[in-house]
């Protein structure tokens, strides 16, 4: 069952909270080795073909630049990075999220460094140091957090001057809780047309569910919804502004029955920029 959250104004009670970010914690923890074995070194089509290319494009990676990696998962991005010519932190609040990804990293640990640190704690975030990082990028990860106020907050400490954040959500506008999707079939003038679409019944309301994001998972995890004004006016208050945003989507092949993301986005890429 949903439940509905406010923790911009901090009116859910403080037991609670800790409740709801222990037990969304624990099911990382449960499906970790899952997720890292469905996702391997390449990650899914999903990463490949949507959100590495346009995330990559918005980061503008420069060799010799610190990066930090946020909810980091098994390292896939983070290893890319280093590719690419970063120096890169990289963090997880699940444990064993991060030992599959330094057992995969080994060719790298001269460029990366892992740690287990808790996006929603202040104190975790306080030893990632001032000015430090030129970028910051957070992979599908912040629909995975409970509160990420604190997290916005210390990325602009973290941050040095004019330095970036780039992140991939679920699009909040058309991967709400409870969502329908649609495919429907037409005839027009012998021409048999298949349409795809979906169903939405709220957006404004921010609320956690549970939720299957890879099939044959150990148990469901926690999805937090929140709408494009709630994050956006998080960064803003917190002395970020919008520069580069991507509504990337699937490529469409061939006409069938199957719902895919063509004209819908699954996702959206923002990047802010620290003042």
């Amino acid at each position: 069952m949903a439940t509905t959250f406010l923790d911009m104004k901090g009116e859910r009670k403080l037991s609670q909270w800790k409740e709801l970010i222990q037990d969304s914690k624990s099911r990382w923890e449960q499906n970790a080795e899952y997720w890292d074995d469905y996702m391997g070194e390449e990650s899914n089509r999903f990463h490949r073909e949507l959100i590495r290319p346009y995330t990559e494009k918005l980061l503008s990676i420069k060799e010799g630049q610190t990066i930090l990696d946020i909810a980091c998962g098994n390292g896939n991005f983070s290893r890319r990075l280093a590719e690419l010519g970063a120096n890169v932190v990289a963090f997880d609040y699940s444990s064993k999220m991060v030992e599959r990804a330094i057992k995969r990293s080994k060719d790298y640990l001269n460029q990366i460094e892992y740690k287990v640190i808790d996006a929603t704690n202040n104190y975790d975030l306080l030893e990632l140091g001032n000015e430090k990082y030129d970028n910051a990028v957070s992979n599908m990860g912040l629909m995975d957090i409970a509160d990420i106020t604190p997290l916005i907050n210390s990325l602009h400490k973290i941050l040095k001057p004019n330095g970036t954040f780039v992140y991939s959500i679920t699009h909040p506008c058309f991967q709400t809780p409870g969502v329908r999707k649609i495919n429907e079939s037409e005839d027009d003038n012998g021409n048999l047309i298949f349409k795809n679409s979906i169903q939405i019944s709220k957006y404004l309301t921010s609320e956690s569910y549970k939720a299957i994001g890879i099939k044959g998972q150990t148990i469901p995890h926690f999805m937090f919804h929140r709408s494009l004004s709630y994050y956006m006016n998080l960064f803003f208050e917190s002395g970020f502004v919008l520069d580069g945003v991507e509504e990337p989507s699937f490529k469409k092949e061939k006409d069938d029955n199957k719902f895919d993301w063509y004209e819908i986005p699954p996702v959206i890429i923002f990047r802010f920029r620290k003042l």
